[in-house]
């Protein structure tokens, strides 16, 4: 592994250099090109955490996402194992969702898929390999790939990280599900945007991608003004939400998200980057806050869409 590390030591025009090959940094403009008139519409996706409080069923958290108007979801992977062991059909599963005209753009799992321990790290890609294939057979497209399992004293090297990364997208590969390398921000091993796209260009992949999150950028310390480095292949599916100005940065918690606009995120500012590299990622809605979780869960979901609504409409003014 030192051996390794020593020839992948990173510059800046290494960097450079590799990002440009994997096709993740942003092309820039095309001569000719419209530009915004021509950007793909946004799509809005529903992650279930935002009505995770209400405890409702896989099937029941899918009717509200219907009936509120969404897109598509991203449903978490327990939720899924459970209605797969108390005897749900997965074909009867998918047809709900695609009457509803929803897409499973993204969904949550926590498969370790990149401790250091051999054991612990094998069992993880066996969860891995399992959620895949049951999201593949309700048309699942990506699945969160977050630095999951690892210690609190530990930190996984982001060389070793990019190994286990390529394993999983190979796993991924068998099943035509993607997973998403995901931050989280602060976390020792993938606490930075900078460090999950490290993790996604040297996995040498080519499905790669970046899982970001307005909250976790944030959290992390990095500046927003990097994903103009980026492009379409990597700006997939990102992770809407606000934060407020109290509490800090140092303290402030996955509960403390709020409605886009609630906030003082620079969403306008990030939706217009988004739209100055030519990408339009799914925007999945995806919050904690308690407060939200006393409402009623359709009320919450119409709610959620409404304020993204909002929130595209004046970053394109």
């Amino acid at each position: 592994m030192a051996e390794r590390a020593e020839q992948r030591r990173w510059t800046r025009r290494e960097a450079l250099g590799t990002l440009g090959a994997a096709g993740i940094l942003a092309a820039g403009p095309v001569r000719g090109q419209v530009g915004r008139a021509e950007a793909p519409p946004w799509k809005y996706c529903l992650n279930f955490s935002t009505i995770r409080g209400q405890n409702l069923s896989i099937e029941e958290e899918i009717d509200v996402a219907g009936k509120a108007g969404y897109d598509a979801i991203e449903p978490w992977m327990n939720k899924i194992v459970a209605f797969v062991e108390r005897g749900g059909s997965l074909p009867e599963l998918r047809r709900r969702i695609e009457n509803h005209g929803l897409s499973v753009e993204s969904a949550i799992g926590f498969a370790s898929w990149i401790v250091d321990d051999p054991g612990a790290r094998r069992r993880g890609l066996e969860i891995a390999r399992r959620d895949m294939d049951l999201l593949a057979r309700i048309g699942g497209k990506r699945i969160a790939a977050p630095p999951a399992g690892v210690p609190r004293d530990q930190v996984v090297e982001p060389e070793a990280a990019a190994e286990r990364y390529a394993r999983l997208l190979a796993l991924g590969d068998e099943t035509g599900v993607v997973p998403q390398v995901e931050m989280w921000g602060g976390n020792a091993s993938i606490g930075k945007v900078g460090t999950a796209l490290y993790i996604a260009i040297e996995s040498g992949h080519p499905e790669a991608c970046f899982l970001g999150d307005v909250y976790h950028t944030y959290k992390g310390g990095s500046d927003f003004d990097g994903l103009r480095l980026l492009g379409p292949r990597a700006l997939q599916v990102f992770h809407f939400n606000d934060y407020p100005a109290d509490p800090p940065r140092e303290s402030i918690g996955d509960q403390h998200r709020v409605w886009p606009g609630d906030g003082i995120a620079p969403l306008s500012e990030i939706l217009s980057i988004f739209r100055s590299v030519g990408a339009a990622p799914v925007l999945s809605l995806e919050l904690f806050h308690r407060g939200y979780w006393k409402m009623d869960a359709l009320e919450a979901a119409r709610t959620g869409l409404a304020r993204m609504r909002a929130s595209v409409a004046r970053a394109e003014v």
